[in-house]
């Protein structure tokens, strides 16, 4: 199997109970939802590694969504601003460059969403937030992981937001 043991221990550590789904290769999560036969696509997610300026952040988008950049960056500053710091002007998804040489762990285009893992903050869009579980990536283009909602947003604490639109 070729998911890293940090995302086993990772789990296991947290006591998440997970299932490793096995499938053909896939590049986006809507190639997911077609592999898969899933008739919800809202419960397979994509994980979005977004540049803020010059901080990064993880979305976690429904597979059928798009990024709401407006959105994002509204609810990215208001999340900088409890924390007494200044807002951010820019918003960018993360080159392939970039991902290359900052990326710890999983590959490109399957990065996992455990902003723990990558010390990056975790936005998830509030249509998520209503599945009863969620498949998301597991860091390699053959397999997911398959996890109870409620299990990740207390392993994860994302700031939950509409951060969404219909492709």
């Amino acid at each position: 199997m070729a998911i890293a043991k940090k995302l086993f221990n990772y789990l296991e550590k947290n006591k998440v109970k997970y299932e490793v789904i096995e499938h053909r290769p896939v590049y986006t999560a809507w190639d997911l939802v077609q592999t898969l036969h899933l008739k919800k696509p809202a419960a397979v997610i994509k994980t979005l590694v977004v540049k803020a300026d010059r901080e990064t952040g993880l979305v976690l988008l429904s597979a059928h969504r798009n990024l709401d950049k407006m959105k994002f960056k509204k609810t990215f500053n208001q999340w900088r601003k409890k924390q007494g710091l200044k807002a951010i002007k820019k918003i960018s998804f993360a080159s392939e460059a970039w991902l290359k040489n900052n990326l710890k762990i999983g590959k490109l285009g399957s990065v996992p969403p455990f902003g723990q893992l990558l010390g990056w903050p975790v936005f998830i869009d509030i249509l998520v937030v209503k599945e009863p579980s969620l498949i998301i990536p597991a860091g390699d283009y053959q397999f997911s992981f398959k996890i109870k909602t409620k299990d990740f947003i207390k392993l994860e604490n994302p700031i939950k937001a509409s951060l969404s639109k219909k492709k």
